[in-house]
């Protein structure tokens, strides 16, 4: 799920690019462990940006259109390029695996429930 120009433009200017991880919120479903690359874009020349977020769970259905909510809670490594289809393939699974261990200990499980994911309705944080 890739985030929009709009609120990439909203991220704060100095996170890192690389791959994090944290929480993910499809409209008004389940929370849902998550991987998220913030990178330059090569298709505008590096000069901006782009959130693209891996939701670690199969969906039924697209969900085009819909709110996706996030909670970042901890960094996996810094961006870089690979010399193969199959060195990034190798470099995602592995980051997902990081994702799934970080995102069961205590500290981060806990931010899962927070309130940030369940806002009424209408209410949007940073777009």
């Amino acid at each position: 799920a890739n985030f929009s120009e709009q609120v990439v433009e909203s991220f704060p200017s100095d996170i890192p690019t690389g791959i994090y991880y944290g929480w993910a919120c499809v409209g008004n479903g389940d929370v849902h462990k998550m991987v998220l690359s913030i990178g330059w874009n090569p298709f505008y020349k590096n000069i901006k940006k782009s959130v693209e977020t891996h939701i670690i769970h199969t969906f039924k259905e697209d969900f085009y259109g819909e709110i996706l909510s996030i909670v970042i809670t901890g960094y996996i490594r810094p961006e870089k390029n690979f010399d193969s289809l199959d060195a990034l393939i190798s470099a995602i699974q592995e980051d997902i695996e990081e994702a799934k261990r970080q995102l069961d200990l205590p500290e981060h499980l806990k931010l899962k429930e927070d309130n940030f994911f369940h806002l009424p309705e209408g209410k949007i944080v940073n777009n």
